[in-house]
């Protein structure tokens, strides 16, 4: 497993590669991760991997991390993979494709992240470096032996924007369970609410490109419109600060909670704790914490984007609006639930449960090991087994070429866009 993000790391591909970690090693397979340093991680963790990295870059808590290719190879040499699983296209995602070639398995490519619409949030220009970024990713796919889309919608997306290679839409699983025996209690309790209180939350990084100032509009509103109702954002971000000055001084300073970072058993309490889960990104390929929701029992508000329209697909309880929806819609929409009668709360609790029954950890380990077999099947009869020192060197080399024609692809692509059909 090549990642970029990994734990101690909060965010989505980090939950999502440790999770399919843990469910393939459930099922007997052994997995390496390969991972950059990050501030306060466990060092000497059994399987996985550090590589050196530049810390806490722009501001973040992300790491760069620095591939040092020779004793990246001796390490995944000795460990002998038959799948090389990338969850990046880029830094250590470029490091996958050549060990792939080198060591002559399959690559896979979890497609995890909208790179568009990401990238917006560090850049002035509105289309160049998002089109670059969009280009690259899937120019990166196409030189992978399957691709891993993680919802329908964004395997839709996959082959409308150019992407060759075979596509399987497998959902990041959650531990379904786990989230359902949440404590109501606990959290409410921390922030001085009672049960009656009526609560909505927000879980997920605080930054530009979770669409957070539209979320922060609707908040306000639904606490004006709502006396003694409560808005709990979770995680941490460069909005965050922000957001809490914005409210400097307002009456609605007190009802709006900001929780920080939570992880492990203090997220499955904050799911717990809320009525409603709201949510604006636009720029997920799956939306994990919208599962996540559904399995604590929180029906969902959203907006209609790739990927959470998947995992909203089951939950009869859930609203989805237009992705033009105001924010003012947003806020009615949050608040049409407090009116609900008990009975009703019930049955939409039950409804929100029953839509994430599809996305155990287990079902996605299981379809996952089927497409390592199938790729792993077609690449043993297309190659051979036994290869030369050289062999394994020529290969490797290609694969550079493979990354840089790539790039060149994807630049070429981005500036003139009618060179599109002369670049395939």
């Amino acid at each position: 497993m090549f990642t970029n993000t990994y734990l101690p790391h909060v965010g989505g591909v980090a939950r999502s590669v440790d999770t399919l970690c843990n469910g393939l090693r459930e099922r007997g397979h052994q997995v390496l991760v390969i991972a950059p340093t990050f501030r306060g991680h466990e060092a000497d963790i059994p399987g996985v991997l550090r590589v050196p990295a530049l810390k806490n870059m722009g501001n973040s808590d992300y790491s760069m991390p620095i591939p040092l290719s020779r004793p990246i190879q001796e390490e995944i040499d000795a460990f002998g993979p038959d799948i090389v699983h990338s969850h990046h296209p880029f830094l250590l995602g470029h490091t996958a494709s050549r060990v792939a070639a080198t060591c002559g398995v399959p690559l896979v490519y979890t497609y995890h992240t909208r790179y568009d619409i990401y990238v917006r949030q560090f850049v002035e220009s509105q289309r160049l470096w998002p089109d670059l970024a969009r280009n690259l990713a899937n120019g990166y796919a196409n030189l992978a032996d399957a691709v891993i889309a993680p919802s329908q919608s964004m395997k839709d997306l996959l082959l409308k924007q150019g992407v060759s290679s075979p596509i399987k839409v497998i959902p990041t699983g959650i531990d379904v369970d786990r989230f359902a025996r949440g404590e109501r209690s606990e959290l409410r309790a921390k922030l001085g609410l009672t049960g009656d209180d009526y609560v909505v939350g927000h879980l997920g990084r605080l930054t530009a490109e979770k669409n957070l100032e539209f979320l922060f509009a609707s908040a306000l509103r639904f606490l004006e419109d709502n006396p003694n109702a409560h808005f709990v954002y979770a995680g941490d971000g460069p909005m965050r600060a922000e957001m809490a000055t914005r409210l400097s001084g307002s009456p609605l300073r007190r009802r709006m909670h900001f929780l920080g970072e939570v992880k492990g058993d203090d997220v499955v309490a904050f799911y717990a704790a809320i009525d409603v889960f709201a949510f604006a990104s636009k720029s997920e390929t799956q939306g994990l914490v919208v599962a996540e929701a559904l399995a604590s029992g929180a029906p969902v508000v959203a907006l209609d984007a790739s990927g959470v329209r998947d995992a909203l697909r089951h939950c009869e309880s859930c609203v989805q609006l237009s992705a033009d929806a105001s924010p003012e819609a947003f806020a009615a929409a949050l608040s049409g639930y407090a009116l609900r009668s008990v009975a009703q709360v019930e049955k939409d609790r039950d409804a929100a449960r029953a839509g994430a029954a599809p996305y155990s950890i287990s079902a996605m380990a299981e379809n996952i090991e089927a497409l390592y077999a199938e790729v792993s099947e077609v690449t043993r009869s297309g190659k051979q087994q036994s290869r030369t020192e050289w062999e394994r060197i020529l290969e490797g080399l290609a694969a550079e070429v493979g990354m840089l024609e790539n790039l060149f692809r994807a630049v070429g692509i981005t500036l003139l866009p009618s060179a599109r059909d002369a670049l395939r």
